[in-house]
């Protein structure tokens, strides 16, 4: 049963309900999964923030506290990010745009040290303006993927608690992991020159 989505809000409107969080709520993942349900985001009010390249997902800051920060990342049709953890943060994703797929593994063992890993797929998640979910902490690494059967550009929400800059990255087919540092491609709506 398909239940109706609540009314769309301007962007602004989340950050200012996501700063008047106790710090308690990002210390689970119920209360901003349930804020992201009740509050989907208006396409037209991300547009400041959305910047797109056709060899790679961009990653565009909106809003930054000690406490989080909230992403938007542009997928262009076919995209998908690498196989990732977060850093043993809470992470919460909407697709206010489009239709994303979260592919979500098991680890069976991981040596950074020696960049050696097992993982195995364990489940699918689709990801829509309706359906947000949040990164399951016991299980943290999965990829997101923009379907090429979507045939849509896609944009999907993050809210990380406690802002990284750094993750590893896990090969599944080559048994391999390490770590990379992050980059945004915009801050606040605004280039950031020397991005990859």
């Amino acid at each position: 049963m398909n239940l109706p989505i609540p009314q769309r809000v301007p962007i602004d409107e989340l950050v200012k309900e996501l700063r008047a969080l106790p710090p308690s709520a990002f210390d689970t993942t119920e209360a901003v999964q349930a804020l992201l349900a009740k509050m989907p985001v208006a396409e037209a009010s991300l547009a400041p923030f959305l910047s797109w390249d056709p060899q790679h997902y961009t990653r565009n800051l909106i809003d930054k506290t000690t406490l989080y920060e909230l992403i938007a990342i542009c997928w262009e049709v076919g995209q998908g990010s690498s196989v990732h953890n977060h850093r043993d943060q809470n992470c919460w994703m909407a697709a206010p745009i489009g239709k994303l797929l979260v592919e979500n593994f098991q680890v069976g063992f991981q040596d950074i040290e020696a960049g050696k890993c097992q993982l195995q797929a364990s489940n699918t998640v689709e990801l829509t303006a309706a359906n947000p979910c949040a990164v399951d902490p016991k299980k943290p690494v999965h990829r997101v993927v923009n379907p090429r059967e979507a045939h849509q550009r896609a944009v999907s929400l993050h809210v990380y608690s406690q802002p990284f800059d750094t993750c590893v990255v896990y090969s599944p087919e080559q048994g391999t992991c390490g770590d990379i540092r992050l980059h945004y491609n915009t801050v606040f709506g605004k280039p950031v020159h020397g991005t990859q």
